[in-house]
């Protein structure tokens, strides 16, 4: 039963305590004719406003602490929030109904020998020397060209636009530099700027697309005046001994030995993917035959977690999530509806790994926990001190080594 209600009584003393504290809090910001503010007595302060008007803060607080006091008793788990219910509420005191919601039980047909078998990893050599060709665009040298604009070129441009020959809210750029084929720009844009010069100026007709965000701009005729202030294009390095020592990769110094280092690089990348696939394809096939019932709170929780960090890291990229859903045209509502299969998805096999740990007897002792404690500090380049002092590090620590050893588990058995 993964649902469970209960009635608590918050008796008199308690409760005229939290009572005491609402008075204490609210007369502060309330004006009463013949007081100083905030030095009204309480009788005074009932008799205008009514005891009611001190329920709201005093449920507050008394509510996180009878909670916590029910979950202690009664030796329970929750894995969503509550629901409360104020089923009577007078001078004696108050009633509350919890609905606490715990863990569902699962059932596990078979989670051993599903028959499944993880594809062999293979690396071709048009993939080594495609990451070889990116690597020496990364280290490629950016110089100004006095010919005309080339597909992969960048042109620093000043541009604005017009729609009906008046000049449109967020059409204005100056010396923006554009590459020539990244295709952000409206399509057809950039491919006009080929053939132009530093210096040349041109008018470019482009069609916004029909889904743009903007509903003035939809599907809407424009022209950008454009002039070009610079153009700049890429000098890809040659594979030679400069290249290799700028490169600083321990034993490469050759186009032989640069090779089988991204061989090697791009085997391991395929392996832990491959991995993680092998894992994913595990999980699908158990929770194919699984008898369980998962509370909606759970899905919701799991939601509303998943969007907090979809703003994360739009914030990261000084998005707002505002602004990300006026551009993808999407609203909360439709977020969480598109969230809700993923998120139920995330739940059973959360759900899963627990009940394999369970059937496992996978526990995690301290001395595991402390033996990853001297890599962390390598890793992270921090003493062996100030990891320890990392709030909620152990845990962590206990929770990754755990899923660990449910995967190894669930991979040497498929």
């Amino acid at each position: 039963m993964s649902k469970q209600k209960f009635i608590v009584k918050i008796e008199k003393e308690d409760w005229e305590g939290a009572l005491d504290k609402s008075f204490q809090k609210n007369v502060k910001k309330t004006k009463i004719d013949g007081f100083r503010e905030g030095k009204a007595p309480r009788d005074i302060y009932e008799k205008k406003l009514g005891k009611e008007s001190l329920y709201m803060d005093a449920i507050d607080f008394v509510l996180p602490d009878a909670y916590s006091k029910l979950l202690k008793d009664n030796s329970l788990e929750p894995v969503a929030q509550p629901n409360v219910d104020i089923k009577n509420i007078d001078d004696s005191g108050i009633e509350v109904e919890f609905v606490v919601i715990t863990k569902p039980e699962i059932k596990i047909k078979k989670y051993k020998k599903l028959g499944l078998k993880k594809q062999p990893v293979e690396v071709t050599k048009e993939e080594v020397e495609k990451e070889i060709d990116e690597l020496q665009k990364q280290y490629a040298e950016i110089v100004l060209k006095e010919e005309a604009i080339e597909i992969g070129d960048t042109a620093v441009i000043d541009f604005q636009g017009f729609k009906d020959d008046v000049a449109f809210e967020g059409g204005k750029g100056e010396n923006y530099p554009l590459e020539i084929g990244s295709k952000t720009f409206i399509p057809g844009f950039e491919e006009q700027l080929v053939g132009l010069k530093d210096g040349e100026e041109k008018d470019i007709k482009v069609t916004f697309p029909e889904d743009y965000p903007s509903e003035d701009l939809k599907g809407c005729e424009v022209t950008f005046k454009v002039k070009i202030n610079e153009v700049k294009t890429k000098v890809i390095p040659e594979l030679n001994e400069d290249f290799y020592k700028d490169l600083g990769i321990e034993g490469v110094s050759s186009k032989e030995t640069l090779y089988s280092h991204m061989e090697k690089e791009i085997s391991l990348r395929k392996e832990e993917a491959n991995e993680q696939a092998f894992a994913e394809q595990v999980l699908e096939e158990i929770a194919k035959d699984v008898d369980v019932e998962i509370p909606h709170e759970m899905i919701d929780d799991e939601i509303h977690f998943m969007l907090e960090q979809l703003e994360q890291n739009l914030n990261m990229q000084g998005i707002q999530l505002e602004q990300f859903m006026q551009m993808a045209n999407t609203t909360h509502e439709k977020l969480h509806e598109e969230y809700e299969k993923p998120a139920h998805k995330r739940v059973l096999q959360s759900l899963i790994l627990n009940e394999v740990a369970k059937l496992e007897n996978i526990e995690i002792s301290d001395a595991e926990v402390d033996a990853e404690i001297p890599l962390l500090a390598l890793k992270y380049q921090l003493n062996e001190e100030e990891i320890k002092q990392l709030s909620g590090l152990k845990d962590a620590i206990k929770g990754d080594l755990k899923m660990r050893k449910i995967f190894t588990v669930l991979k040497e058995n498929n």
